[in-house]
């Protein structure tokens, strides 16, 4: 097994204890890992800390349990782990942005996050046919001017430089130097 089949058992894992108090020990042991490393890998991987993804699956289950049942906020939040419902109010409201109360009502926009899966696509393995070509020396002049952010929002700047190459000589000064290399 390797180390992304590793990662998708340690989440199947997770997801079939989400109810339960997760111990990072037993995770990072599914992944065959240290918890140091796991931890490690997997924000490095997700983007966010493991203790943030529990969260995460598990205000989303806890939503599909108000919506679907009778049950009440306590007992939901005694399932996924709050003994205080302080405590799963806050949490919840930072994933949802809402109550727990407000999402037991019809028609609340609620988020869902759903469990994560590994995989690892590899680019570039085809062969790529060229050629190497010996050319002469030979001389670059122009302007340089640091540019950032993407490319559409560029074309304003680089038509500024332009225009002031124009209005300065640069223009005229670059074409008599090509004229007397040439």
């Amino acid at each position: 097994m390797d180390w992304i089949e590793k990662m998708n058992a340690a989440i199947i894992y997770i997801e079939e204890h989400i109810t339960d108090a997760l111990n990072i020990e037993n995770i990072a042991k599914v992944a065959d890992c240290s918890t140091y490393h796991f931890q490690r890998m997997f924000i490095y991987m997700t983007g966010i800390p493991l203790s943030e993804y529990i969260r995460r699956r598990r205000m989303s289950l806890a939503v599909a349990d108000l919506k679907k049942s009778d049950m009440k906020i306590i007992d939901v939040a005694l399932k996924y782990g709050y003994h205080s419902p302080t405590a799963f109010n806050r949490a919840f409201q930072s994933v949802h942005g809402l109550s727990p109360s407000s999402a037991k009502l019809d028609g609340a926009l609620i988020k869902s996050y759903s469990p994560i899966s590994f995989k690892m696509e590899i680019k570039g393995a085809e062969s790529l046919d060229f050629r190497i070509e010996t050319k002469e020396s030979f001389r670059v002049i122009g302007v340089s001017i640091s540019l950032y952010g993407d490319f559409e929002g560029m074309v304003e700047p680089v038509e500024k430089i332009w225009e002031a190459a124009e209005n300065n000589g640069t223009i005229h000064q670059l074409k008599k130097w090509q004229a007397t290399t040439n």
